[in-house]
């Protein structure tokens, strides 16, 4: 018999899950693919931590894939989108991972509240380890993040670091293209303007008085259809100023990479002009290419912000060859990218080995003099 708590907590998700069924269904899709990702998902109740949000309580879309028995793989979406950003990557790894990804508060899916709520990246680092210990279950998993994610799987990192006895083990850390480095990055209007008391809301008003779209390309279908569920475009206005905690914290947030002891694999799309490639060459040389433990770095030449969605062929090949343990030790990478440089196709990610800066001296018989070789 189920205690009389369990029955209580049930009749409570019971009424929350049908709430949020019925605004489904005062809602239009004009996608399929939109649809089909909504219906194979669920919820969970998240209550805020951050000071100012008062205890408020949101309802958190997330969906698993795969089997429970796979190896575990947590999916950590950026700005302006959802956990939709990896629909075409998901299932080239479906089958031999078990994939767990959110929609955070603002974005996709999930509760998007306006009233003076602060979208925190910190409170969504929090959010992180809610949903691995306490929804999904996980105990030993790869993280994967993408541009705002990024940031929030940088947060959770350095709080995983610092706990004594975490519940749970991190077992490799895969990082793609992110502003994580602001001063290095090519900001566009559009994120000022967010930031602006007067753009900021005009900017919103004028997507919110475009008619909506209703048919088209389906992929574009489908994210206008995600931005609309739930009022996506007026919550961009509250999201989008995570710009401000990142400038405040990401020095402090990259340094988690450096003292990680988990392996890294960082991939970035060559074509990204908003998040040019000297983002992943000044934090892999600052952070990255001196740890001990192993760490990778990947361009990824035909690809731009985008590259699970963009790419996600050669994203996947990544993933595989960083969790089966394809990645040379530091003294073979040169060996490993001759070989892997003859055989590699055209789109397939370019792999950088670490650098080491030094006086090179040749054996060789032969000296050099300032007056000539001797």
């Amino acid at each position: 018999m189920p205690s009389k708590l369990a029955i209580i907590l049930a009749a409570l998700l019971s009424v929350a899950t049908s709430s949020l069924l019925a605004q489904a269904d005062d809602f239009t899709f004009y996608s399929d693919l939109a649809q089909n990702w909504y219906e194979g998902g669920d919820y969970f109740e998240w209550t805020s931590t951050t000071e100012n949000n008062n205890g408020a309580k949101l309802n958190v879309f997330y969906q698993t894939f795969g089997e429970s028995s796979n190896p575990q793989l947590l999916i950590v979406h950026g700005f302006p989108n959802s956990s939709f950003d990896f629909y075409k990557l998901i299932p080239l790894l479906q089958d031999d991972y078990y994939i767990a990804a959110l929609d955070f508060p603002g974005s996709g899916f999930s509760d998007k509240p306006l009233d003076g709520f602060s979208y925190m990246l910190e409170d969504n680092a929090m959010l992180l380890d809610y949903f691995v210990r306490e929804v999904v279950e996980f105990y030993d998993f790869a993280l994967f993040t993408h541009d705002r994610g990024v940031s929030i799987g940088l947060a959770f990192l350095g709080n995983y670091l610092d706990e004594p006895n975490p519940e749970y083990n991190i077992n490799y850390h895969f990082l793609s293209n992110s502003g994580m480095f602001l001063p290095l990055a090519n900001l566009v209007p559009f994120q000022f303007a967010l930031l602006d008391a007067q753009r900021g809301p005009a900017l919103i008003a004028s997507r919110k008085a475009a008619p909506r779209m209703t048919e088209g390309n389906p992929e574009s279908l489908a994210y206008s259809d995600i931005f609309k569920f739930n009022d996506g475009d007026s919550a961009l206005l509250h999201v989008g100023r995570y710009l401000l905690e990142r400038a405040e914290n990401e020095f402090r947030w990259l340094e988690n990479l450096s003292r990680s002891p988990i392996p890294v694999a960082y991939m970035w799309g060559l074509l990204d002009d908003i998040n040019p490639i000297r983002i992943p060459n000044y934090v892999w040389l600052t952070y990255l290419n001196d740890r001990d433990v192993e760490s990778s770095f990947w361009i990824l030449p035909t690809a731009g912000h985008y590259p699970q969605r963009e790419k996600p062929v050669e994203v996947a090949k990544i993933v595989r060859a960083a969790l089966n343990g394809e990645v040379p030790d530091r003294a073979g990478e040169s060996d490993f990218m001759r070989s892997y440089g003859s055989r590699r196709e055209a789109e397939d990610g370019v792999f950088v080995g670490h650098s080491e800066v030094r006086k090179m001296e040749f054996p060789s018989s032969i000296i050099y003099t300032p007056e000539g070789y001797q």
